[in-house]
């Protein structure tokens, strides 16, 4: 048994805690170990979370998702890299990504896209090309969007 808080105290602490921001069930595990509760002690406050909605993996996911794309402008390769670090599983990782509509994708790639070429004053072609391909991928972008980009804009540049 815990010897600093007890369970009642720290399931009010965890229930604060997803209701503050909406947190994966990997978050709620890691913030519990390090209240040093025991593996027990775990499962019985995440069996209490689930059924009275303060834990919801799906509600979380899509939240994450949406969120990260429209606020951070990340591609769908990052979201589900994060979300897989988050252990979320593929079958919501694909119903998020699903959720992001192809037009405002696609809106939100190219205002990216035109910002970030606009903000390289590089002189040498082959480095701003590099600096926007690095940018945009870590970005989470596909590569096909971006090296289709490129092309386009180098297309425009040379007429």
């Amino acid at each position: 048994m815990n010897t600093i808080f007890s369970i009642k105290e720290v399931t009010n602490k965890i229930e604060h805690f997803c209701t503050y921001q909406k947190r994966c069930h990997e978050e709620v595990v890691q913030k519990l170990r390090a209240l040093k509760m025991d593996p027990e002690e775990i499962d019985r406050i995440m069996v209490h979370l689930i059924p009275d909605n303060f834990l919801n993996e799906e509600r979380f996911t899509c939240s994450f998702g949406r969120g990260k794309h429209r606020k951070k402008h990340w591609g769908k390769i990052r979201i589900a890299n994060e979300l897989k670090s988050k252990r979320i599983t593929q079958t919501l990782i694909t119903i998020v990504l699903k959720e992001i509509y192809p037009d405002e994708y696609d809106a939100t790639f190219n205002a990216l896209a035109e910002r970030q070429l606009g903000i390289h004053t590089e002189r040498d072609t082959l480095k701003k090309r590099n600096k926007f391909c690095d940018y945009m991928l870590r970005r989470g972008y596909e590569n096909n969007l971006v090296f289709e980009k490129v092309k386009e804009l180098e297309h425009l540049e040379y007429g």
